[in-house]
């Protein structure tokens, strides 16, 4: 997928971590398909693997267990028949475990562990007993179980009560490349795209470094969205189908869930979620909001004061959102679709909406941009009938920074309606947190703020796109 690794500076000193370990780990890494799970776990123990087998998509127990043990075969170079159950076949691994020589660490990596566990195989008894039989009297195995289905990772293996329970000693939630990563990505590919380019790519499709891998050098931004999302033959024109039904089962309900917060641009309240869903309140509902808020789709954003009524849900992946806005009622439109699209009001208003949710992404960059980041600070959303306010950082120094996000291709221009606006905003803001902080107004733009009267009488602090591709 890449020919180095990039960014994954957290991960990979877990992982290595482990490798100087005197015991023996079990790690569990989860996170949505094609975020770079198996290139991570691949790049890192390359050395190191001695078994490494993948769960087949919708295949049957016996379909998973020849599959199994032919990479026990490829192993040992002699052919081993497909036994008839998992404790037969976690057998086998044990006795090729058995006949390998050498103290340093062996890596057991198990691939969409998910898929492996079909109904009533009992995988994962027999995965458990492996685990607490045979790999804790050892201290020179890792084993690693990865999976992009977060409902399954997250409930019976992360919380396992049975056999796994308090096992895992290391987990990974694996999330897209941020800026900074999207743009060393890039470039290592040959690719020289500007950061404002680089931008309009990540709100199209996010960053998912299998996403990003497709992008043809030589192409405009514009020339590549139309090859990826509105051609024929576009990998992700039909991409969204096949994301969420081999994540989750009973995918539906999560489509519901997504497809609701695609249609609102600012986010919205559990209740209204609810409502609009037409998935009954309670633990149902609750399971597939945190399923989706794991897998990185959804995120969630306190309200000022921490009234969790008020807590906004939005939609967070960016590839959803432009595939429901843009891809779905417009994938038979024909060649230079995208190069049409992005120049019409409807481009303009998701521009908008979807630079906000990408400076949430990077709230850390915005702080060490205003030198604040060893500053104490929590962040939150504040809203009232009239006004919205996206992120508010309030600081423990006397401050709350009240930020505006705004995507322009040019220098922006605060204007006499937006100046009342803002004005309005301060004051109703000041009035309901009732709180004697100083409140700096910031705006976070693509190429900063255009010097007049009301740009000089309100705006505390700028920050540029460039600062949003920091470390």
């Amino acid at each position: 997928m890449m020919a180095r690794l990039i960014g994954r500076k957290y991960e990979t000193g877990l992982l290595k971590e482990a490798l100087d370990n005197d015991k023996s780990e079990l790690i569990a890494i989860y996170g949505r398909r094609r975020v770079g799970k198996t290139f991570l776990v691949r790049e890192i123990f390359k050395n190191e693997l001695v078994f490494e087998v993948t769960g087949l998509y919708k295949g049957s127990m016996n379909d998973q267990l020849k599959s199994f043990v032919k990479e026990i075969s490829k192993r040992t170079k002699h052919t081993i028949p497909a036994p008839p159950t998992w404790m037969e076949a976690f057998a086998a691994l044990e006795n090729y475990l058995d006949g390998l020589k050498g103290e340093e660490k062996k890596i057991i990596f198990i691939d969409e562990f998910p898929w492996i566990a079909t109904a009533r195989s009992k995988f994962l008894i027999a995965f458990e007993n492996f685990w607490n039989r045979y790999c804790t009297k050892r201290n020179d195995l890792i084993v690693v179980i990865c999976g992009s289905a977060a409902s399954y990772m997250i409930q019976k293996i992360i919380r396992n009560k049975g056999g796994l329970h308090n096992r895992i000693s290391r987990q990974i939630r694996l999330l897209p490349f941020n800026l900074n990563e999207t743009a060393q990505f890039l470039k290592s590919r040959g690719i020289s795209y500007t950061h404002y380019d680089i931008t309009q790519v990540y709100m199209a499709m996010g960053g998912i470094p299998h996403y990003l891998e497709k992008l043809q050098k030589g192409l405009s931004v514009a020339q590549n969205i139309d090859k990826l999302c509105f051609e024929k033959d576009g990998i992700l024109r039909n991409e969204f189908d096949l994301l969420y039904a081999s994540l989750f089962d009973d995918s539906e309900k999560h489509l519901a869930l997504i497809k609701v917060l695609a249609a609102s641009n600012k986010g919205i309240i559990r209740q209204e979620l609810i409502e609009k869903s037409g998935i009954p309140s309670g633990g149902d509902f609750s399971i597939k909001l945190e399923e989706l808020m794991e897998s990185g789709f959804v995120s969630e954003y306190p309200y000022y004061g921490k009234k969790k009524k008020l807590t906004l849900y939005r939609l967070s992946d960016e590839y959803s959102k432009f595939y429901l806005k843009f891809i779905q009622n417009n994938r038979n439109s024909g060649p230079g679709t995208w190069q049409r699209l992005h120049k019409s009001p409807s481009y303009i208003s998701w521009a908008g909406f979807s630079f906000e949710t990408l400076c949430l992404k990077h709230i850390s960059q915005i702080k060490k941009a205003l030198r604040i980041d060893a500053i104490y600070s929590t962040n939150s959303s504040w809203f009232n009938e009239n006004a919205q306010v996206d992120l508010l950082i309030d600081r423990d120094d006397n401050i709350m920074n009240l930020c505006e996000m705004k995507f322009y291709n040019a220098s922006f221009a605060i204007d006499k309606n937006y100046y009342l606006n803002l004005k309005n905003k301060i004051a109703a803001l000041q009035q309901e947190a009732n709180t004697h902080k100083n409140i700096f107004l910031t705006m976070v733009t693509t190429f900063g703020v255009t010097d007049n009267a009301y740009n000089r009488e309100l705006v505390q602090n700028t920050i540029e796109l460039d600062s949003l591709f920091s470390d």
